[in-house]
């Protein structure tokens, strides 16, 4: 290794790096702040709706009462699937639902007559379209996988509802289809994670929407990025009882190992999300007469306690887990619906990469071996 090599710096995982500029997302990690669009996520949790949200980071501003309306009628128009894709569908169903989705999209970009298109305009139709059909795909999954007919679209019914409808095979209460509609709100957009870098990064090569969104999809599918909520709801059913969580917290300290739902990449203090999905679980808990797996996340919070002043709380996927289980959602089913909410965000993460498109090319330094000579096979 030379000098000049020594004074190389090396950024793993591109930590603390800014590759760019964007308009859409601001988060401080310190202060455990996030905005879209210059609005903060309560605000937008507490008062807005999907819809709405979405068009914001799409569009760039809160739409007014007729654009909102022109926005929604988009949305329901593209609630439709080539029948192709429902038997690409059945084809594939023993796999899991987020290889299923990876596929179908990756699918139906060869069934969209605008794919090559990566203007502007286009890209952003082709967003709406993806928007609505994503939810589709994953509803339509689990009911062809349980021997079931997929179920139309609900015109009726807003866009986190009739996911929960065309999912469960009811309409669902006021209740869960607001705490639905909220963690995709909570999901929409978050920076440059790694699911919407890769986005950017196949973007970057001039690729078409689905090939990035697709590309999104399978980043997402690692347990690293998307499989905290899971996990979360396994380790609840493992501890079983609130008096039970504050020892399995001290064995797992002990053993150096993590405690899920804890500690972010970016967040120091508690993830701005997370208290949203807090409420959302202790009230439907309580009304489903299941009161202690919200008893169990409480005591596992206070139990972590000690180690928030290391930058260790807890995250949106820690409640998030135990709101889809208490809406009877199967377990595999709790990544894509991560995805569902996060298709605008990838989309304007894209739309961003193409505004002023570069390849993105990072270097790696080399350490390998020093030059050599090249040996014949017959005399090694």
């Amino acid at each position: 290794m030379t000098d000049a090599d020594e004074k190389i710096a090396i950024h793993r995982g591109l930590k603390g790096v800014h590759f760019d500029r964007s308009r859409v997302c601001f988060i401080d990690g310190r202060a455990g702040e996030l905005r879209y669009r210059g609005y903060s996520i309560h605000d937008l949790a507490q008062r807005s709706n999907f819809e709405e949200t979405c068009y914001l980071l799409l569009q760039g501003e809160l739409p007014t009462a007729a654009q909102l309306a022109a926005f929604e009628a988009e949305l329901h128009a593209a609630r439709r699937l080539p029948d192709e894709i429902f038997g690409l569908i059945r084809t594939v169903q023993r796999a899991h639902p987020m290889d299923v989705l990876r596929t179908a999209v990756s699918a139906l970009g060869a069934f969209d007559a605008e794919v090559a298109d990566n203007s502007p305009a286009a890209t952003l139709r082709k967003a709406i379209r993806l928007t609505s059909q994503v939810p589709m795909i994953i509803a339509a999954h689990e009911q062809i996988r349980n021997g079931r007919a997929p179920l139309a679209p609900d015109a009726a019914l807003g866009h986190a509802a009739n996911f929960l409808y065309m999912l469960k095979g009811k309409a669902p209460s006021a209740e869960a289809a607001k705490l639905m509609d909220t963690d995709m709100i909570l999901h929409a957009e978050h920076g440059s994670n790694a699911s919407s870098f890769t986005a950017r990064v196949v973007a970057g090569t001039e690729a078409n929407l689905h090939a990035a969104i697709t590309a999104a999809i399978a980043a997402l599918s690692g347990p690293a990025h998307g499989g905290a909520a899971e996990n979360v709801m396994h380790m609840a059913q493992e501890i079983g009882d609130a008096s039970r969580a504050a020892e399995y917290v001290r064995r797992k300290r002990a053993a150096k190992e993590p405690v899920m739902g804890f500690g972010h990449r970016v967040y120091r203090a508690e993830d701005p999300r997370a208290r949203h999905m807090r409420a959302g679980v202790e009230q439907l808990s309580r009304e489903m007469g299941q009161p202690q797996w919200y008893q169990i996340l409480a005591a596992l919070v206070e139990a972590m306690q000690p180690y928030a002043r290391h930058g260790v709380n807890v995250n949106v996927d820690f409640y998030a887990g135990v709101v889809y289980y208490l809406n009877g959602i199967p377990a595999d089913l709790f990544v894509p619906i991560f995805a569902v909410g996060r298709v605008p965000g990838w989309a304007v993460s894209v739309m961003e990469q193409m505004e002023n498109n570069i390849l993105i090319r990072p270097l790696t330094l080399y350490n390998g071996p020093q030059p050599r000579d090249y040996v014949p096979i017959g005399a090694r």
